[in-house]
C-alpha cells in the first residue's frame, strides 16, 4: 500500500516484482489452450463491458502500462513509468507525460506512434462512440509532442493518474483502422470483431461466444516473447467442465474464473494434471439491489435512471434484505477457499477498508423491521402494504455457486414474508455487451441481481464509479453506465468528486471510506463476500498474475517449463 500511496504521489517506485521468464527463443512452444466459460462476445476494448470481453480483447491489445500483483507499474507500450524525477508526473497533478517505446509495429505492419494514443483518447471521449471508457478519457486532453512523446492534460488536478492508457482500460486500438468509425458509426467498424493490436499474438479467427484462434507474432517488439506458437481460447459451458477440462483431462492449460464449489476443485486436483491459483485484489461478489423500476416505462425506458423502485425505495426493505442474507453459511459450504464474508464494498487495498461497518445475519430481526414499517404477512404468507407485495425477481448468471447462493437467500426470505423469484440467464448473455438483449446485467430488468465485479487497479477511483450518479446505466448510453444498479446519493457524489482532486493520500482515502460507508449505511448495494481471483492451471503452465489487472496482463510471459 506504502508503494501505491508514494507511487501515486509521483515518486519512483521499486522495481517490479514480475516471475522470470526462461525461454531463449521466440516461439517453439506449441498451442496454448485457454479455456474461458463466458466466450467473449466482441474485441474491441473500448466496449468491453465484462471480463470474458476484456480478456479477449487483452490477447491482442496492449496498454502503455500494466499492474504487477504487487500493485506496482509495468511498461508494456511505455518505454519508462512516468515519475517526478524523469519529469513524467507534474507536481501539480495536472499532467502526464509518457515517453513510447520505439519500434513497435501493428499486426498489419504499420507503426505505432503518439499518434495512436492520442486518437484513443479522442476517440473513447467521444460521447457518441458510448464507450465503457469514456469516464477514464473525458476529461483528458492528449497532446502529441512527438512521434514517441505524449503529454496528458487534466481538466483538474488527478492524484490517482495512473487511469487512462493503464491497464484493462488503457489498451489502444489503430487510429489508422478505427478513425473512420469515431462516434455514432463506432459499432459498425469491422476490426470490433478482427482485431490488429500490438500484442504477442496475431488475430487469425473469432466466433463470438466459442472460440478466438491466434497465432505468433513474430515482429513483436519484446526478445525472446513469445513463447508460444499459437493461442486458443475457447468460450462456452460451465466452471466445473473448465475445472476439470484442465486439472483432470488435461485438454486445456488454463481456465478462467473457477465459480465452482471449493469441495469439487480439491478433488479435481488429485487429478495430478493441474492446480488452482488463488489472487487476491480487490475483487467481490454483491447483490445489487435495483433504485430504478424495471416495471414501468418513463420516456420509453424501463429501469429509466430518473425512476424509482416503487418498494425497494424503502428503506426497511433493504434493511431486512441484507439482514436475510447469510454471507458466513455461503461461504462456508460453497466458495471455501475462493472467499471470505465481507460488510464491505470496498475491501482492498486496506488503507481504503471502513472499520466502521458491520453485518449480522438475524431472520427475527428483519421480520421486527419490516412489520414496525407497516408491512404485514397477507393470506399467502407473503408481506404487502398500501396494495403492494414483497414480491421480487432475483436474477443472476447460470452457473452452481450462485443458483445455491440464491437458494439460501430465497429461504430465509420467506421466513420474512419476501417472496423471491429466481431467474438464471446463461453467463455468455447476462454478461455480453449486446444492446438488443434485455437480459444482460447493465440493462438490470429485475429488482435483485447478483453478480461479481473485480477493482482492476490499486485504486478505487474507477471502481467507486458504480454509484456515482452521472454515470447511471440507461438507453442514451447504450447500457454501458457503470452505475447499474441507478443509485442516487447527493453527499456520496460530493465525496467523489472531492476525492478525484485530492492529493493528500490520507485525506483522499478518508473520503473513500465515507463513500463505502454510504453504501453499507444506505443498503444501496449487500456485498456477500471478499472474493480471490480462482484460476485452474497445468502444473507446467507458467503464469504471472494480478489481481490488478487482467489475467492475460503479461502474456507475453507464459510459457510451459520442459
Amino acid at each position: 500500500m506504502a508503494s501505491m500511496l508514494l507511487a501515486h504521489s509521483g515518486i519512483a517506485m521499486g522495481q517490479p516484482i514480475v516471475p522470470s521468464y526462461k525461454p531463449a527463443k521466440r516461439g517453439g512452444g506449441g498451442t496454448l489452450r485457454l479455456l474461458w466459460w463466458q466466450g467473449p462476445t466482441l474485441l474491441n476494448p473500448h466496449f468491453a463491458q465484462g471480463a470474458k470481453d476484456q480478456e479477449g480483447s487483452r490477447i491482442f491489445y496492449e496498454p502503455l502500462a500494466a499492474w504487477d500483483g504487487d500493485g506496482n507499474l509495468v511498461p508494456i507500450l511505455a518505454a519508462e513509468i512516468p515519475s517526478h524525477e524523469n519529469g513524467g508526473v507534474a507536481r501539480d497533478g495536472l499532467s502526464v507525460t509518457w515517453k513510447l517505446k520505439r519500434n513497435v509495429r501493428w499486426h498489419d505492419g504499420k507503426p505505432f506512434t503518439a499518434a495512436d494514443v492520442v486518437f484513443n483518447c479522442e476517440y473513447a471521449a467521444d460521447p457518441a462512440t458510448a464507450a465503457v471508457t469514456l469516464g477514464v478519457y473525458r476529461d483528458v486532453k492528449a497532446t502529441r509532442l512527438d512521434d514517441y512523446t505524449v503529454r496528458l492534460n487534466f481538466a483538474r488536478p488527478l492524484p490517482f493518474w495512473a487511469d487512462a492508457f493503464v491497464g484493462i482500460r488503457g489498451l489502444i486500438v489503430p487510429k489508422h483502422l478505427f478513425e473512420s468509425f469515431k462516434g455514432a458509426k463506432s459499432r459498425e467498424a469491422p476490426t470490433n470483431l478482427k482485431p490488429v493490436g500490438t500484442g504477442p499474438y496475431k488475430y487469425v479467427d473469432f466466433k463470438p461466444g466459442d472460440t478466438v484462434r491466434a497465432v505468433i507474432n513474430t515482429d513483436y517488439h519484446e526478445p525472446n516473447r513469445p513463447y508460444f506458437d499459437a493461442l486458443e481460447m475457447k468460450g462456452g459451458g460451465d466452471a466445473v467442465s473448465a475445472a476439470r477440462a484442465v486439472m483432470q483431462t488435461g485438454e486445456f492449460d488454463f481456465a478462467w474464473n473457477m465459480q465452482v464449489e471449493d469441495e469439487i476443485l480439491r478433488r479435481l486436483e488429485q487429478g495430478g494434471k493441474g492446480r488452482v491459483t488463488r489472487v487476491r485484489a480487490g475483487g467481490l461478489e454483491f447483490v445489487q439491489i435495483n433504485h430504478s423500476d424495471p416495471w414501468t416505462e418513463l420516456e420509453g425506458e424501463r429501469a429509466n435512471p430518473k425512476s424509482r423502485h416503487p418498494i425497494l425505495s424503502d428503506n426497511a426493505v433493504r434493511e431486512a434484505l441484507n439482514m436475510l442474507i447469510d454471507r458466513k453459511s455461503i461461504v462456508e459450504h460453497i466458495y471455501g477457499r475462493s472467499g471470505t464474508p465481507t460488510r464491505n464494498f470496498l475491501n482492498n487495498p486496506k488503507a481504503f477498508q471502513s472499520p466502521n461497518t458491520s453485518f449480522e445475519f438475524d431472520i427475527e430481526k428483519a421480520n421486527r423491521i419490516l412489520e414496525a414499517a407497516g408491512w404485514k404477512r397477507g393470506g399467502d404468507g407473503v408481506r404487502e402494504r398500501g396494495g403492494k407485495k414483497l414480491k421480487f425477481l432475483f436474477q443472476t448468471a447460470t452457473n452452481a455457486p450462485r443458483q445455491k447462493t440464491q437458494a439460501i437467500i430465497k429461504q430465509a426470505c420467506q421466513k420474512a414474508g419476501i417472496e423471491l423469484e429466481l431467474k438464471t440467464v446463461t453467463a455468455s448473455v447476462y454478461f455480453s455487451s449486446d444492446e438488443g438483449n434485455p437480459d444482460t446485467y447493465t440493462k438490470f430488468f429485475a429488482d435483485i441481481q447478483m453478480y461479481g465485479t473485480n477493482m482492476r487497479q490499486p485504486d478505487p477511483d474507477q471502481f467507486m464509479t458504480q454509484f456515482v450518479s452521472w454515470d447511471a446505466s440507461s438507453k442514451a448510453n447504450k447500457w454501458q453506465g457503470r452505475n447499474i444498479s441507478r443509485w442516487k446519493n447527493d453527499e456520496y457524489d460530493r465525496a467523489y468528486r472531492a476525492a478525484e482532486t485530492e492529493l493528500d493520500p490520507v485525506k483522499r482515502a478518508a473520503l473513500f471510506i465515507r463513500m463505502n460507508e454510504l453504501l453499507i449505511e444506505n443498503r444501496a448495494v449487500i456485498p456477500l463476500m471478499a472474493r480471490y481471483e480462482v484460476n485452474a492451471v497445468g502444473n507446467k503452465l507458467s503464469v504471472p498474475l494480478s489481481g490488478w489487472d487482467s489475467n492475460l496482463w503479461l502474456l507475453r510471459d507464459w510459457f510451459r517449463d520442459a
